[in-house]
């Protein structure tokens, strides 16, 4: 095993727990990151789709049809359309606050998945080793039972 692996292995024994990426993420976040974030998954669902457009139906129904004559937001639907250009100056930088920390996230748990395989190589190769030593002491004891002709019960000190 090479001097590298080497240190990273004792390093990876040193902190060898594993840690989940979602909760090692979740910790650090504020009350307003955790906020984006429901904002950014009621606003990107179909039931807020759905909603929103039954919502812009009811408007236009109450102000061409129900109020007509006394409506407070006649047909080109002026304030509707301030109201809805408001709303989607408010949402994206929210939503993409929230893209912007899944890809934080993604980062962390590539890092933690790097950690993992680094110390399963490293867990392998000294697993390597140590079969690689087994094998050369299996060599010798073989060779020294070959070599006196003798089975191994007559040489109770080389028995396991």
């Amino acid at each position: 095993m090479n001097a590298a692996i080497r240190s990273i292995a004792g390093r990876l024994r040193r902190n060898s727990t594993t840690r989940d990426s979602h909760e090692v993420f979740v910790e650090g976040m504020s009350f307003g990151e955790r906020l984006a974030d429901r904002v950014a998954a009621v606003g990107g669902s179909w039931s807020f789709i759905i909603g929103f457009a039954v919502f812009l139906v009811g408007w236009a129904v109450l102000n061409v049809w129900i109020l007509a004559a006394n409506a407070f937001d006649p047909f080109p639907f002026i304030f509707l359309n301030l109201m809805l250009s408001m709303l989607a100056a408010l949402q994206a930088p929210i939503i993409m606050m929230s893209q912007n920390r899944q890809a934080a996230k993604d980062r962390l748990e590539a890092r933690l998945d790097y950690e993992t395989n680094t110390r399963a190589e490293a867990q392998i190769l000294a697993l390597s080793d140590e079969l690689a030593a087994m094998r050369e002491d299996m060599r010798l004891l073989m060779a020294a039972v070959g070599a006196t002709g003798e089975e191994p019960a007559a040489r109770p000190h080389l028995q396991a």
